[in-house]
């Protein structure tokens, strides 16, 4: 998997930690603030969407009156502890980016999350060295699965995208990747468990956990 690679980049959320569990309720918890419900497919609907696309669609459908900003920020309070303390690293996760590093392997991190909370989870894990790029997709103009953020991290790290390796837990990541023209490892996560099938056909390549990278 990592012949002829000079950079891997990773996905964030549901791919290098386990976190995606906890969105649905910050979602049915924010909304309940207006007096609304969670419809059946939010999830489905903002997938890959970068924080601040999320913040507009929010804004949009539901009609707030808060402004992006403000809702920004509330996500990133009701979030922000559980990425700090909660949040922990897919099994593995940590040792391959230890052989990264040790191999002189570049690596990045390519996100649709808030600046903040990558912050908070780099910070608490100590792990800011591992990485030679973090960027997030409210950085680009579009977010996955438009591949602008996989270019943009590619780019900052002087790799060719024809020699970076992704790795995603959802399908709209794994576009992103492909679109991106990289190599593309689909992540097993419980919450996208049900596109698995498209998964694999989608991806160049499959794992479960990231001690199967190093077999």
């Amino acid at each position: 998997m990592l012949k002829n690679i000079d950079a891997v980049i990773f996905d964030l959320d549901g791919t290098l930690i386990d976190s995606m569990w906890m969105w649905k309720q910050i979602d049915i918890e924010y909304l309940s603030k207006f007096d609304l419900e969670l419809p059946d497919n939010l999830q489905s609907e903002i997938e890959g969407m970068s924080f601040s696309e999320t913040a507009v669609y929010f804004k949009n459908r539901f009609h707030l009156t808060d402004t992006l900003d403000e809702i920004k920020a509330t996500w990133n309070e009701m979030a922000y502890h559980k990425y700090r303390y909660e949040v922990p690293f897919k099994e593995g996760a940590l040792e391959f980016l230890k052989y990264l590093k040790k191999h002189r392997i570049k690596t990045g991190i390519a996100t649709s999350n808030s600046k903040d909370l990558v912050n908070a989870v780099v910070s608490n894990y100590e792990v800011g060295d591992f990485f030679d790029s973090i960027h997030t997709s409210c950085e680009v103009e579009k977010g996955k699965p438009a591949p602008d953020i996989y270019h943009l991290v590619a780019k900052d790290l002087e790799v060719d995208p024809g020699r970076c390796l992704v790795f995603e837990d959802v399908i709209n990541g794994i576009k992103a990747g492909k679109n991106a023209s990289m190599k593309v490892c689909a992540v097993y996560d419980d919450f996208s468990k049900e596109d698995d099938h498209e998964k694999r056909v989608l991806a160049d390549y499959y794992i479960r956990d990231f001690s199967e990278v190093l077999i």
